[in-house]
């Protein structure tokens, strides 16, 4: 049994690495990008799930909702912060958080208009 050996190739122009250029992209699909990478992990759809539930939440009521540790359920709560997904207000020695609705309509709407797409396909190719 041998050892492998992975390499990876970098393309070099113009002593420039080319990299993938995001910035090229329309601000609109660099937004719904985010957002679904953002959605790509179901403990994160989960608390946004038991958030608009309950309206406002503990981050120690969140973490004892999923099956997940309190270090881990924090970490997806920063990124949703992060985000501005997500709102945090300090209570003392506690973080409540709640859902920002304005960000949350913004990502909902981009989602509406790129599922909508299916409306505009006059013909199929296949």
């Amino acid at each position: 049994m041998g050892v492998k050996f992975m390499s990876y190739v970098c393309v070099i122009k113009h002593n420039k690495a080319m990299y993938a250029k995001t910035t090229e992209f329309e601000e609109q699909q660099q937004q719904l990008a985010k957002y679904a990478k953002l959605l790509s992990h179901p403990a994160r759809i989960a608390i946004i799930q038991l958030l608009a539930h309950k309206l406002t939440c503990i981050s120690g009521d969140i973490a004892h909702e999923l099956p997940l540790s309190r270090t881990t359920v924090s970490q997806h709560l920063q990124e949703l912060k992060n985000a501005d997904l997500i709102k945090g207000t300090i209570e003392g020695l506690t973080i409540c958080y709640c859902l920002n609705v304005v960000e949350f309509e913004k990502m909902k709407h981009l989602f509406e208009q790129f599922l909508d797409i299916n409306s505009q396909i006059t013909n199929s190719c296949c």
